[in-house]
Order: C-alpha cells, then sequence, then structure tokens
C-alpha cells in the first residue's frame, strides 16, 4: 500500500522535475520503499527516491505530506547538491592547509589551520542549511505544480519538530532549526498556494483548508 502510494505521487510529481533541470526528463525516475524505522528518505542524482518506511508510519503522513518530502528530495538532486558540497569541501580542505602552513612558518604552530579548519566547518555547515532552504523552496513548487497542497509542508515540519526535541543549535545543524524552518516555508506559500490553486482549477479563496 505504502509503495503504491509512492509511486502515484512521483507519478505526478516527476513530469515538473525539468523545471528546474533541463537532465531530469533522461533520468531513469523510480520510487522505492526501505522497510526500516528510520525517519528518512532521499534522491539520489539520475533519480533514484527512496522512503523509509518509519516516516510515513510514525509521522503518519498524509499524501500532501508525503508529496513535500518527495519534492525536497528530488529538488536537492535537481540542484545537485551533493556534487556542490564536495566542491565546498575542498575549498575547505585547500583554506585549511594553506593557514597551516603559514602558521608554522610565523612560528605559531598549527594555530592558523586550526583556527581555519573551525570557521570552514561551520562556513560548511551554513552551505548546507542554504541547500535545504533551497530544497524546500523548490519541493513545495515541483509539488503544488503536481496539484498537493503545499500547506502540507508546514504541518510535515511541526510533527518532525514534535519529534525532534533536543536537536542542535542551528548555528551547529546541516539543517535549519525546525522553528526556522517552518517561519520559512509559511513565507514561500503565497508563491506555491497560487500554484496548487491553479493546478486544482480553484481560486484562492475557494480553497478549503487544510486538515491537521
Amino acid at each position: 500500500v505504502q509503495l503504491r502510494r509512492l509511486h502515484r505521487i512521483a507519478e505526478r510529481i516527476i513530469p515538473h522535475a525539468a523545471k528546474f533541470n533541463v537532465r531530469a526528463p533522461q533520468w531513469r525516475w523510480e520510487a522505492n520503499l526501505i522497510g526500516s524505522n528510520q525517519i528518512n528518505a532521499f534522491c539520489m542524482p539520475g533519480g533514484k527516491i527512496a522512503f523509509y518506511s518509519g516516516i510515513i508510519q510514525k509521522l503518519k503522513l498524509t499524501d500532501d505530506e508525503i508529496a513535500m518530502v518527495m519534492g525536497h528530495e528530488i529538488a536537492h538532486a535537481l540542484q545537485e547538491h551533493g556534487r556542490e558540497r564536495v566542491g565546498k569541501a575542498r575549498v575547505a580542505q585547500a583554506l585549511t592547509l594553506g593557514a597551516s602552513v603559514l602558521s608554522h612558518v610565523m612560528g605559531y604552530g598549527d594555530l592558523g589551520g586550526q583556527l581555519v579548519s573551525g570557521g570552514s566547518q561551520l562556513a560548511l555547515l551554513k552551505f548546507s542549511r542554504e541547500d535545504e532552504t533551497e530544497a524546500d523552496r523548490i519541493g513545495m513548487e515541483i509539488a503544488a505544480r503536481a496539484g498537493y497542497d503545499p500547506r502540507g509542508a508546514e504541518v510535515l515540519w511541526e510533527k518532525m519538530a514534535a519529534i525532534g526535541k533536543g536537536q542542535p543549535p542551528q548555528w551547529l545543524s546541516t539543517h535549519p532549526s525546525h522553528d526556522a524552518r517552518i517561519r520559512e516555508i509559511e513565507a514561500l506559500l503565497p508563491q506555491t498556494l497560487p500554484l496548487y490553486a491553479h493546478t486544482r482549477g480553484l481560486s484562492m479563496g475557494a480553497l478549503p483548508g487544510y486538515g491537521r
């Protein structure tokens, strides 16, 4: 049943991926279900989508909420965020090595390398948070164009926040804090709700409320 839901949702979302990556129509798309209690999902470059059964069961996700997760993960693949992270990591390593050599020359041991290493790690975390925010924006748009209610993204992260208490501070996390993410999603609704309404053939005023 869960796998059929994933296939049905993917079939509606995938045609809208080409707007953000011209190579997407050539990808060999497939949606897979992994039997695990993990609350996770991912999409690899090339279109391999995977959901862990735990994220659907534990969060009791609606189709709209599954579509928000799927759109988000597809957006990471479309924007090639994984490749960007590798490039950024290489830059950080080069900066650390350069600072370390200069510090030794100046007689300060490896202090320079340690300082720049710490700074570059925080920079990488910030880059990663920016990737997450971009994936939220693109994922909501893709899902809305496919006829899924973007208000589901807000409810999704409220559910994530409820089970994710004790997460690290935002500035030490590769993901935005739940509260910050929910605020950003709310700010995106004026852009994405009209797309959803248009797909449904409704005016904004005629949209029903989103059930919680």
